[in-house]
This record gives structure tokens, C-alpha cells and sequence, in this order.
């Protein structure tokens, strides 16, 4: 039996990693620039970050939270100020020495001017933004400080991966200050079950929340809450996190207030972050062989109309008819947000023109031709379902049902992760089944193995240590909903009071 053409190659089976990058290329989400690890957001992929950022800009504002803006460039003693959180950054660290060019003495530019302190490129912001709500807070009156920023980092990834972990990336971070721990905790759990709802909700992707171990907390955090994914490989994704800081950088850089007895205390502090990451989860959870699958309440656009143009006879048929479909698809509204819709006039025949939205992972496809027009009808297919499945609707009931079969599709994807995720998940009590559990089979592709591990950890770093050397596997997270069940940890026959999920990752 010959083998079905696909839009990628390979694909997912054949070689995981690469056809994650041949998504991102036939899709034309993003692609590599110049600068090494760095990428270059294509308009169809960046418009995907604008309505996670609009999303999630809407729901900060609505739990009190304001956008502010803070340097690019953290003077080295900031850094230095908080040990583990400096020694958690140190190796991903982009320095600026110097401040000017000149030209040497073979006429190429050299680095002049060095600076009398060197300067971090932001890999995280809580030293600097720290330093302002120092200024900033005097009294118990000036709390809570509820802060939010829209900006670029850079960490000097050795190893980068489009959207997963490059050395420059796009993200969200707040960071809060509180007059109690108590009020910091509950910011911090808040703002954990927003990333988690929002996930489910927008990008269809299914989380587990729970609580990194001590080892795998954010430097200098007291706890850090997560949310982890299933890619299609089986391995974990963490695609956001939120950190209860405790008093340890209110400490560092001097966040003081006068309490209302009247006493100096150390205020509360969190911060919390969401990454472009998401747009590789999202494409690594939902996408098929043949490209992207956007999830219809963060696609970059929702339909395509795609007319049929045999001959001139039919485009002065088809042509009104299609810029009337597009009035009129324009003012209907999907969850708050105007319909998006795209009318294909590029000088392609209809097959081609569909395919390369199939690609690009559109949820919804109209086509319409001279007998669409009419039978005043068109037809209807949706990326989730195969290409040939299409439906005939008239006019008036496309405009009815348009948006109850984007939520259908939303629906769908949503649904199809979870059962993935369910599939390869396993609860495993005995050490030969966890080391064969992450070992590829004979025959078995090394990418593609393996997957969640709901298992018992007696809570000794050194367990941690070792699977990550045998095995490449790491504890995910403590699951917030997991309860506390006597057991053995997996790894050492120990006593241990609940599971945990273990699993490979990005």
C-alpha cells in the first residue's frame, strides 16, 4: 500500500523534532534569524501572541493588576544581591560591557567604552522591579503593589528549539508585593489558577497544577506553582509558573513599610510569568501530520473563504458573492471578539489555495463556486476533521451555527488532549516498571515513549538526581489535586505519604 502524502515530512512517528520545525515552517509561524537562537515571529504566528496577550492582559486587569515598564538592563549588583536567585541565572546571563564602536587598527569595528559596571540583559526582573517598589512603599497604605510588564527577556540557551527555549523570547511578568504572607500565598495561587484555566480554555490544552519540588523551584522562591502538559511525544512541557517569594527579595533590595502598630517590616512578594512557549505547546499538543491545528479562540483568524474562480462567467458570480459572505461573517462576534475572516483573492486554483490554509491550521474553510452561488449555499470544512468531510449550508444557517461549530471544534481539541494525556498516564509502584517505562523498546522510536509516571517519592533530592542521570527524567510536579496515600517511593522502597508525576521534558 503506498504511503499517504502528507503536508510535513517526516512526520510525527518517523522523527518527532523535525516535524515539530516542519510545522513551524509550512504553517509560516516562525523561522531562525541571524542572531544564533534567536527566531524571527512571522504575522501568522505573532498575531497568535497578541491574543494570548489580550486574553491574559484582560484577566490581570480584572484581578487589579496594572502594566507598568522596567529597563532591559540590570546593573551586575542587583544580580548579586539575592545568592541563590543569582546563582540560578549566572550561566544564562547576556553581560553588556561596553557602550560604544570604534574602528581598529584593521578597520573593523571593536568594542570601546567599557562601562564602569557591567549590565545584565534581563533574563527576570525581580532585582530591578524590586528596586522601584522599594521607592515606592512607605507605609501599609501603599499595599498590595500589583504589577504587571509586557516584555522580552534573554537567557543564553546552548541548546534552542523554536518558540520551546530560545535566547530571546516573549513573555508576561507580574510581580506583587503584599503587607502579609498570607495575602502573598493566596496572589500567588490565584494567579497559578488563571495561567491553568486559560490554558484550558483558550488553548485547549489540558495541565496538571502543582508545586515544583525544592529542587525545581525558581531561584530564590519559597514555593513555585506549575502548570504541565502532554506533548504528542509524551513528554512534559511547563508552560507557565507562579512563585511565592517570601520575604527573601523584599530582603534584598530593601522592600520596607511601616505596619499599622507602627513596627519596620519586610514585605511579601510574588511573581509570575507566561512565555511565547505556549505557542510551541499548543502547536506540539494539537497539530497533525499535515500542519497546524489552531484552537478557534486564540487562532490567528477563524475562517477563510476560498472562491472557485473556473472562468470569468463564474468570478462574476462568485466575487459579490463572496465580499457579501465577508460583510456579513464580519459582524458576528466569537467569545466578545469580532469574527476574523480571511478572503483569499490570490491567483491560485481552489486546491491549492485550501491546502496551504490547511497548513496553516485555519479552523474553519469555505469554499464557494458558481453552483454554491447558485443554490445560494457554500461549503463548509473544518481543520479538525479530515479534508474531504465538508458540509453544504445555506447562507443564513452558516451565519447561525458559524460560531457553535467553532466551540464544537474548541470542544473537540480539547477533548482529544485530554484523552491523550489519560492514555499515557500510568500510576507505576515498582522500580523495573519506571526504568522500563522511560526506556525505548526494541523497535520503538527514542522520541516518542514513555509519558506520565503517577508515582510515589519519598521527598530525597537524591532521587531526583538520580533518574535525571540514568533515565533524563525529572519530578514534574507535586499535583495539587494528588491526596496523601501511604506508599513506597518508586525509587527507593522509602515511606512516602503521596504520588508525584515524573516524566521527560522541553
Amino acid at each position: 500500500m503506498a504511503k499517504q502524502k502528507t503536508a510535513v515530512t517526516p512526520t510525527r512517528e518517523e522523527n518527532y523534532p523535525e516535524w515539530y520545525q516542519g510545522v513551524l515552517k509550512v504553517a509560516d509561524l516562525s523561522e531562525h534569524s541571524p542572531v544564533r537562537g534567536c527566531m524571527v515571529i512571522k504575522p501568522w504566528g505573532y498575531s497568535i501572541w497578541e491574543n494570548i496577550q489580550k486574553v491574559l492582559d484582560k484577566k490581570f486587569k480584572e484581578t487589579g493588576h496594572q502594566n507598568a515598564y522596567f529597563p532591559l538592563f540590570i546593573p551586575l549588583s542587583f544580580m548579586e544581591k539575592e545568592a541563590e536567585h543569582v546563582e540560578g541565572f549566572a550561566k544564562e546571563c547576556a553581560v553588556v560591557t561596553h557602550h560604544r564602536l570604534e574602528r581598529g587598527p584593521d578597520g573593523k569595528l571593536v568594542p570601546a567604552g567599557e562601562l564602569e559596571e557591567p549590565l545584565i540583559v534581563r533574563p527576570t526582573s525581580e532585582m530591578i522591579i524590586g528596586d522601584s517598589f522599594s521607592k515606592w512603599v512607605q507605609s501599609y497604605r501603599d499595599l498590595p503593589i500589583l504589577i504587571n510588564q509586557w516584555a522580552n527577556v534573554v537567557r543564553w540557551e546552548m541548546r534552542t528549539r523554536m518558540f520551546l527555549r530560545t535566547a530571546e523570547f516573549l513573555w508576561q511578568e507580574g510581580h506583587t508585593a503584599h503587607a502579609s504572607r498570607e495575602e502573598a500565598e493566596v496572589e500567588a495561587k490565584k494567579m497559578h489558577q488563571i495561567y491553568a484555566d486559560f490554558a484550558r480554555e483558550y488553548l485547549a490544552v489540558p495541565v496538571i497544577l502543582g508545586e515544583k519540588t525544592p529542587q525545581e523551584r525558581f531561584p530564590g522562591a519559597v514555593n513555585t506553582y506549575t502548570i504541565e502538559a502532554m506533548m504528542q511525544d509524551r513528554k512534559a512541557l511547563q508552560l507557565g509558573t507562579s512563585h511565592f517569594l517570601g520575604q527573601n527579595f523584599a530582603k534584598s533590595c530593601g522592600i520596607q513599610f511601616s505596619s499599622q502598630s507602627g513596627e519596620q517590616e519586610f514585605a511579601w512578594t510574588t511573581s509570575w510569568g507566561v512565555t511565547t512557549r505556549m505557542i510551541g505547546g499548543l502547536v506540539m499538543v494539537h497539530s497533525d501530520d499535515d500542519g497546524l491545528i489552531l484552537p478557534p479562540r486564540i487562532a490567528s483568524a477563524h475562517v477563510v473563504i476560498i472562491p472557485i474562480l473556473n472562468s470569468d462567467e463564474a468570478a462574476a458570480k462568485v466575487v459579490p458573492f463572496c465580499q457579501n459572505l465577508v460583510s456579513a461573517l464580519k459582524k458576528l462576534h466569537y467569545h466578545g471578539q469580532p469574527l476574523e475572516v480571511i478572503f483569499d483573492t490570490k491567483d491560485q486554483r481552489a486546491g491549492e489555495k485550501s491546502w496551504h490554509w490547511i497548513k496553516k491550521g485555519i479552523p474553519l474553510r469555505i469554499e464557494v463556486g458558481a453552483r454554491e452561488v447558485d443554490g445560494g449555499v457554500v461549503s463548509l470544512a473544518r481543520r479538525d476533521k479530515a479534508h474531504r468531510d465538508t458540509q453544504t449550508l445555506s447562507v443564513h444557517e452558516l451565519e447561525q451555527k458559524i460560531c457553535p461549530i467553532l466551540d464544537e471544534i474548541q470542544a473537540s481539541l480539547l477533548r482529544k488532549a485530554k484523552e491523550f494525556r489519560n492514555q499515557h498516564t500510568v500510576k507505576i509502584d515498582h522500580k523495573s516498571d519506571f526504568y522500563d517505562f522511560f526506556t525505548p523498546k526494541n523497535g520503538e522510536n527514542p522520541e516518542i515513549h514513555g509519558g506520565f509516571a503517577f508515582s510515589h517519592w519519598c521527598g530525597d533530592p537524591a532521587v531526583e538526581e538520580q533518574i535525571k542521570n540514568d533515565l533524563n527524567v525529572t519530578i514534574r510536579c507535586i499535583p495539587l489535586d494528588s491526596p496523601h496515600e501511604e506508599g513506597r517511593c518508586v525509587i527507593t522502597g522509602k515511606p512516602s505519604k503521596r504520588r508525584v508525576i515524573y516524566a521527560k521534558s522541553y
